[in-house]
């Protein structure tokens, strides 16, 4: 299961994010109940969950309705939770949570996180809306999924406290009069999140949260919180480029296997035309992003190029693959692996391993072409998706 939290219509707030996680499964006697037993700790609190619309839009929203005993610092607030029962799990994330915004807020303010107080935030709202979240999403097991966070939507009126948080996440600005990113919102989407993106992956949904802000704005005030499948894994990978036309095809031949034994995933050489109208290639490398540095080093050393392009942040799609040996009637029985490809469940590609095909074309004399075509033949009518 992968599971996608979307603040790109309307930011993101820690009552959005309960909402989105109450309507995508989570219990509302449960939410509520340990929202306002966390929150009771530090002032008055109401907590009531309901179905509403937002621009026509069916959605769930927390409406916390508290006032704090007094402004406490967040060493105090730690201790007082120290006493709570409540699963360790909850209990040290919510903390990392707390502690998140706590070191925001000393660094906006150039004090030691000893001497900070909330002052950006009430403690009984946010206690209530962290412990809300994190209960919500523990219980619906998203501690055990793939978590991608999409780019957050700021409006006009958007607190240091928030913009210190987002550091190193994506994030843009609409034209709304409001607050509608805060900072108990993009703590818990810092925390939750395992990865951010740019745009949707390539998911089959499943299932969609809609968490609702409270106030009516000119787009649909709604968190969306997705749950689908995804058919293929994702990781991360380095793109590294340079143009080179004074090298010999010997040298460009050679830098593949030095690069490869470098670290590199992917060499190629594209022939292009670059200025003055001069033949060329660009070099492409593609490589994982702690190995950067050293793949950049080599190709300096190897090429002596003026110049290196990196893109440090390319996301791959890797559909799953496995490794099937067969046994196979090519002028007698012969063992082979083929390279087998899955879409799900489902067989997209399959190939013999090159080395086996040439193998089997050296002992019977066959062509490498008719060898191959012959094991992929036998191979589909084996594993026919039919």
């Amino acid at each position: 299961m992968t599971v996608v939290i979307d603040p790109r219509t309307a930011g993101i707030s820690g009552n959005m994010v309960v909402g989105a996680l109450v309507d995508i499964g989570a219990n509302k006697k449960k939410v509520m109940k340990i929202m306002e037993e966390t929150g009771s700790i530090f002032g008055d609190i109401n907590v009531e969950i309901t179905k509403t619309t937002k621009s026509g839009i069916k959605c769930t929203y927390v409406n916390v309705e508290s006032k704090d005993y007094k402004k406490i610092s967040y060493f105090e607030l730690v201790d007082k939770l120290e006493n709570l029962e409540i699963s360790k799990r909850i209990l040290k994330l919510a903390k990392s949570i707390f502690k998140e915004i706590a070191l925001c807020e000393a660094r906006i303010h150039n004090k030691s996180i000893k001497n900070i107080k909330f002052h950006n935030v009430g403690v009984t709202d946010i206690v209530a809306d962290v412990f809300g979240a994190v209960y919500s999403y523990f219980s619906l097991g998203l501690d055990k999924e793939k978590i991608f966070g999409l780019p957050v939507a700021l409006g006009t009126k958007t607190s240091y406290l928030t913009f210190e948080l987002l550091k190193k996440i994506p994030t843009f600005e609409k034209s709304i009069n409001n607050e509608i990113s805060t900072p108990t919102g993009v703590a818990l989407f810092k925390k939750m999140c395992d990865n951010f993106r740019k745009s949707l992956p390539l998911i089959t949904i499943d299932k969609i949260g809609y968490g609702a802000g409270k106030h009516d704005l000119k787009v649909p005030n709604i968190l969306k919180i997705f749950k689908g499948k995804m058919n293929y894994e994702e990781d991360n990978i380095a793109l590294l480029e340079t143009n080179i036309d004074h090298l010999s095809g010997e040298i460009l031949g050679n830098i593949f296997e030095t690069l490869i034994n470098t670290g590199a995933l992917d060499v190629s050489i594209i022939p292009c035309v670059m200025k003055k109208n001069r033949p060329g290639h660009i070099l492409r490398v593609l490589c994982r992003p702690k190995d950067v540095d050293k793949i950049s080093q080599k190709i300096f050393e190897e090429t002596g190029t003026l110049g290196i392009r990196v893109f440090p942040h390319v996301h791959r799609y890797i559909i799953k693959r496995k490794k099937i040996n067969l046994e196979i009637d090519v002028k007698g029985k012969r063992q082979a692996n083929f390279k087998v490809s899955f879409l799900g469940s489902k067989i997209l590609d399959a190939r013999i391993e090159y080395e086996d095909a040439k193998r089997i074309s050296k002992k019977t004399g066959l062509p490498l072409k008719d060898v191959m075509r012959i094991a992929n033949e036998e191979f589909y009518r084996r594993y026919s998706n039919g």
